[in-house]
């Protein structure tokens, strides 16, 4: 078994064991889910991905590294999310643009719960929060400056640091027992906000 000491996750070299990690990270999902990132035990992971307690720590030296893998695949995942978005970009309308960037987090909404879940649980839980803010807004405000190449970058910047206040509270709003139509008219203010600011 590794070290404790170990501070990195180690990377699958084959197909088989990206699928392991998978399985391994998913069952880690759902151990802090039930039970949180304090009692949460390797072993109760090993044993819910139905692995040996040895193939978890061979990827994972500790419960920590494990958390921030998780936190790090869930910043991938809105990365890849986004990705798509830009090469859409071409053929989606300001207004189709938003509501694809509205349904970003809901869709990841278990994903979503977990990172933040997690992100909250470690030491340097104020940087880490930071740094998955920061990247969304960049990765925004990149999305919006291509959509509206002819607007100065702080103007853009200061519209995609409100879309993104916009997109949390659709997340918090999907997560509440709120009434569909206030969550319709919710994304449609946010939707005519970013056609006012970027046109149609």
């Amino acid at each position: 078994m590794p070290s404790s000491k170990s501070t990195a996750a180690r990377a699958p070299q084959r197909k088989r064991g990206e699928l392991r990690v998978a399985a391994l990270q998913d069952a880690a999902l759902a151990v802090f889910a039930e039970k949180g990132f304090a009692a949460a035990t390797m072993t109760q992971i090993a044993a819910r991905a139905g692995a040996p307690i040895g193939s978890l720590y061979q990827f994972f030296p500790n419960k920590d590294v494990l958390a921030d893998a998780l936190i790090d695949r869930y910043a991938g995942q809105l990365g890849e999310a986004l990705d798509g978005l830009e090469a859409a970009l071409p053929g989606l309308s300001t207004a189709a643009l938003a509501d694809a960037l509205l349904d970003l987090f809901p869709s990841r909404r278990h994903e979503r719960d977990a990172a933040l879940a997690l992100v909250d649980s470690r030491p340097d839980r104020n940087t880490r929060s930071a740094a998955l803010r920061d990247m969304m807004r960049d990765r925004i405000a990149a999305l919006l400056a291509r959509r509206a190449p002819d607007k100065p970058a702080p103007a853009v910047r200061d519209v995609a640091i409100a879309f993104l206040g916009s997109m949390k509270m659709v997340a918090m709003l999907e997560a509440e027992p709120v009434p569909a139509q206030a969550i319709a008219e919710f994304r449609s203010m946010a939707r005519l906000y970013l056609v006012d600011r970027l046109g149609a």
